[in-house]
């Protein structure tokens, strides 16, 4: 395609007069839209227009896309050969020649060395002479290195590869051609496979065919269809349409955040967590209750930086006491830290533990509040996101202590299962002891701080224990060394997208782009400058085919509150962006589908009239005196006697021929618009699947209407 129209000015007359797409059709309309966008602004592509009339002249380059395209097409078109690539930019060539597959890209290698090896002799032999010559010694015509020749005249030497691809062969489309398909039909397709309902796709093809059938639609093959849509629509829409809203926001990926800005004790959270066993709490001197049975909260403070639990107590419920406790024990053992990530429940956001928190939504905040723990401390409360396990680290922590203390032997028989429909066979079987429960913790926890192996980016394969001392006794965060660094640097590396969202992960660090939803679960190849990861990862397909630039997907400070602002607003946006293009795929309604599948239900055909009847011999009837059944029996026979079900009304018997004429009239009935009944419609549909209708009719169309008498 030609890299630029044939004239460059144009005057606003001129640009109305050659109705391009996205610009008005009179000069007013122009000259109001290139004020609007300030055409003007631009000194190197506005000027004067010289001679009468004055007036102002644009390049074609200030124009939409869509109208550069057309002026462009329509210059490649009046140049005869619209893919001719001499007429390429040098940079548009190059940008083509990256996204061709590797097959593809090694012919034209192959042309490019026979060429020079027709170079490197035609100093001698000249360069009819050395065609023939390398003609001969690579098996290639004569005419067929010519015409390569052509391909390059006037192109740089270095630029030559991308002139040399075969473009009506190589350089197709990888989509390849497409077949024309009814847009109905495939808007059928749409409507009735993306429904919340979820239908598969072979059943809603099914059932579209029955529609286009009825309508006369032209139809294609399952497995045509089947790609068509995956390649019109995308898989986030079709997860959008198919599966809601929730599913979607599962494709865009999580954010990290990234705790090596941070140093031991700098910022902790907190969280309550309940027990899955029953406990026993003793009875208090003097009463004469029965003791408490039930499962324990303990409410727990963890270091951020090293995930390493500071801090925990337990109690029977979860209250603002307990987290005055356990925030004690911290400050005491290790001291005060600076941020505190909090959940949002009662029992923390109680005015004992953050009363005076300008940022705390709960309860009702007085301008004569008591300054609770934390904020007479100095720290910064942070709150975390309601039902959202990942904004706390610490749910992890207690992940772990569910398998690895909540099903300790020593507890076995106090389980009660981590869901009310996976109860143990030995559930409420047996209840701890508080004391005994609070040591097997406390040695849970301790084994959870000191398990070597972490594979935390903080951890290195230590344990929590060890980093937190560490940071802890320089108070200094700790970042990668410079040998470390050395050996992440390579070249290319082949790597799996994320199963959902097709993101890659590399070095630590996440590269995505929204257009890698499609890439989900794919092996690629990517490159990068190893001196600038931030700068971003170019994919290519295994074949070595450029697929696009996934930019980094910033890892945001812990506490940045900006960096998620950011997050939402782009995810926003981009689903906003998915639901405006799932709209677009939705053209007809569940309830429009329901009526054009009652329009095409199957009709079941009438019963076959007999041709030859056998009559059944009857035996002679003996008249006798007829006999009383004694009193005794006639309930029984009452009984016996009644009918098992409804009998239906049997028409008169007809004639094959009869019937036939009956079917000829609700023909002509039909074919002069008249109304028929759908019983009518349904008995002239099945009457003329039968033998008789085809025998009759032959019979009717040779001898008319003489056939009746």
């Amino acid at each position: 395609m030609a890299a630029a129209p044939q004239k460059e000015w144009w005057s606003t007359a001129e640009l109305s007069a050659a109705a391009l797409p996205d610009l008005p059709d009179t000069r007013q309309g122009v000259d109001d839209f290139a004020r609007r966008n300030d055409w003007r602004g631009h000194p190197e592509f506005a000027r004067r227009r010289s001679g009468r009339g004055g007036g102002w002249e644009y390049s074609w380059r200030l124009l939409p896309p869509r109208a550069q395209r057309r002026l462009i097409e329509a210059a490649a078109a009046d140049a005869g050969d619209p893919t001719a690539p001499e007429r390429m930019d040098r940079e548009e060539a190059w940008a083509w020649y990256e996204g061709l597959k590797e097959n593809a890209k090694a012919r034209a290698l192959t042309r490019l060395r026979i060429i020079q090896q027709v170079e490197a002799m035609e100093p001698v032999l000249g360069r009819d002479l050395a065609v023939r010559q390398v003609a001969m010694a690579t098996g290639q015509g004569a005419r067929t290195i010519w015409n390569w020749l052509n391909m390059i005249e006037g192109v740089r030497s270095a630029d030559r590869l991308p002139y040399l691809v075969d473009r009506r062969n190589d350089g197709a489309s990888r989509q390849g051609g497409t077949v024309d398909c009814d847009p109905e039909f495939f808007d059928l397709i749409k409507s009735y496979y993306l429904r919340l309902s979820g239908p598969s796709f072979a059943s809603a093809y099914r059932a579209v065919v029955r529609i286009a059938k009825a309508r006369g639609l032209a139809i294609l093959p399952e497995w045509m269809m089947r790609r068509r849509l995956n390649a019109v629509v995308s898989h986030v829409t079709q997860v959008l349409l198919r599966k809601g809203l929730d599913a979607v926001k599962r494709l865009y990926p999580s954010q990290v955040r990234d705790k090596t800005c941070l140093h031991a004790l700098e910022a902790v959270n907190a969280d309550y967590h309940k027990w899955d066993n029953f406990v026993i709490w003793p009875v208090e001197p003097g009463q004469n209750e029965p003791p408490y049975i039930g499962r324990p909260q303990m409410v727990a403070f963890q270091d951020i930086f090293s995930g390493r639990i500071i801090a925990w107590r337990v109690d029977q419920t979860a209250n603002s006491s307990t987290v005055l406790l356990a925030a004690g024990d911290m400050i005491e053992d290790w001291g005060i830290p600076k941020h505190v990530l909090l959940d949002n429940g009662r029992e923390f956001a109680a005015k004992s533990v953050t009363g005076g928190s300008e940022t705390r939504y709960r309860f009702k905040v007085m301008d004569d509040d008591v300054p609770g723990l934390f904020t007479s401390l100095g720290c910064e409360i942070h709150w975390a996101t309601p039902y959202s396990g990942q904004s706390k680290p610490i749910e992890r922590a207690f992940r772990d202590m569910c398998d690895s203390i909540a099903k300790d032997p020593r507890l076995e028989g106090s389980w009660t299962g981590n869901r009310p429909d996976a109860k143990p066979e030995n559930y409420g079987s047996r209840a701890i002891e508080l004391e005994e429960f609070l040591r097997i913790v406390a040695e849970g926890i301790a084994e959870h701080n000191t398990r070597v192996g972490r594979r935390s980016e903080v951890a290195y394969g230590r344990s929590f224990a060890e980093a937190f001392d560490e940071s802890y006794a320089r108070s200094k965060i700790t970042k990668a060394t410079e040998a470390q660094r050395r050996m992440w640097m390579m070249g290319a590396k082949g790597l799996k997208t994320h199963s959902r969202t097709g993101e890659v992960s590399l070095m630590g660090n996440k590269y995505w782009s929204s257009w890698m939803t499609e890439l989900a679960g794919r092996a690629v190849v990517v490159r990068f400058d190893p001196a600038d990861l931030w700068a971003g990862l170019h994919i290519y397909s295994q074949d070595n085919a450029y697929l696009g630039h996934a930019e980094t997907f910033h890892r945001g400070g812990f506490f940045a509150m900006e960096d998620a602002k950011v997050l939402a607003k782009s995810k926003r946006a981009w689903l906003k962006a998915e639901r405006e293009a799932a709209k677009a795929h939705k053209v007809f309604t569940a309830a429009e589908l329901g009526r054009e599948l009652d329009k095409v239900a199957p009709v079941e055909p009438g019963a076959p009239a007999a041709s030859v009847v056998q009559l059944v011999p009857t035996k002679a009837v003996v008249r006798g005196k007829p006999k009383v059944a004694p009193q005794a029996d006639a309930p029984g026979a009452t009984v016996t006697t009644l009918p098992s079900r409804p009998r239906r009304a049997v028409d008169p018997v007809q004639s094959p021929r009869e019937l036939f004429r009956r079917a000829l009239e609700l023909e002509q009935i039909i074919e002069a618009g008249g109304p028929v009944t759908a019983d009518q419609q349904r008995w002239l549909t099945g009457f003329q699947t039968t033998s008789d209708y085809r025998t009759e009719r032959k019979l009717w169309l040779t001898h008319g209407d003489t056939l009746f008498g």
